[in-house]
């Protein structure tokens, strides 16, 4: 398990002790070098080690997500003092946090510590929700007309840093990015049920006028986290100049931060434990 800027320890793949790493996943059809431009400088500055996952470029990815999730676990539970943060964007916060909803319920001890999420699309069922409605139509556009076609319509409209991470994330997918879109289309997102029950410190990051991920769905992400969950609405102009302006790594300063020392357990606390219509554009964003 390597990191951005992380020196390989003398346990191999352990992460030095006491050692907090965060594995933040990418959204549908974009990689891990967005991730890493995204949230990397932000997490650098609170010494928080970057593993940020390549994605399986098939119908497959969000099994690939939940593996790396689980790799990261596994090597974090071997490290001495050492806590996991675990987050993405759009689909990958998604999934990232279901699973650590999942994964806490069964066992409330973990050495999880918090979730980064950036421009979450959905909660519960995908059913109408403007980004799965965008992956679908951008999937079917791929299958009929080729991905060139895909990208031109992506781009139109687009700001130039975000037409060059389209064609650039895009083309590495080549025929697979129909699957993906499709895959995360019809994955549900964590429920209400068990966001509420989330007992972790939680950053949420949104574009304030996003249609497709509306701000909406990061204040339902957010409140149910203890302490409570901060939700952070970027104007969508900013987003415009680039990734650093955005910054959905800014989440890891906008947590409230994770004592990972100390943790206080639940249980030391005596907590109990389709296509779309015609018409549809094609997805602009790197993630849905």
């Amino acid at each position: 398990m390597h990191g951005v800027g992380e020196r390989p320890s003398r346990g191999g793949d352990r992460p030095p002790r006491g050692t907090s790493v965060a594995v933040i996943l990418p959204g549908s059809g974009s990689d891990e070098h967005f991730v890493r431009r995204a949230f990397g400088g932000a997490l650098r500055a609170v010494d928080v080690t970057l593993v940020a996952p390549a994605p399986e470029r098939s119908a497959r990815v969000v099994q690939g997500f939940r593996s790396a999730l689980e790799q990261a676990l596994s090597v974090v539970v071997r490290t001495p003092g050492a806590r996991l943060l675990a987050g993405g964007i759009s689909l990958g916060g998604q999934v990232a946090t279901t699973w650590a909803a999942e994964r806490l319920a069964t066992d409330p001890d973990l050495p999880i510590a918090g979730l980064l999420v950036a421009l979450p699309a959905w909660s519960g069922t995908p059913a109408g929700a403007p980004a799965a409605a965008a992956a679908r139509m951008t999937a079917m556009t791929v299958r009929e007309h080729g991905l060139g076609a895909a990208l031109d319509a992506a781009r139109a409209g687009s700001p130039p840093w975000l037409a060059g991470e389209l064609e650039r994330a895009w083309n590495a997918y080549g025929a697979g990015l129909a699957d993906v879109l499709e895959r995360a289309a019809c994955t549900p997102g964590p429920t209400a049920g068990q966001l509420r029950g989330l007992d972790l410190p939680v950053g949420v990051a949104a574009l304030g006028d996003d249609p497709v991920h509306p701000p909406e769905s990061a204040s339902r992400t957010a409140p149910g986290a203890a302490p409570p969950g901060r939700a952070r609405h970027v104007p969508d102009g900013r987003h415009g100049r680039g990734p650093g302006c955005a910054r959905p790594g800014r989440t890891a300063r906008l947590a409230p931060r994770p004592r990972l020392t100390d943790r206080v357990t639940r249980r030391e606390r005596g907590a109990g434990p389709g296509r779309s219509r015609p018409g549809c554009r094609p997805a602009r964003g790197l993630g849905r």
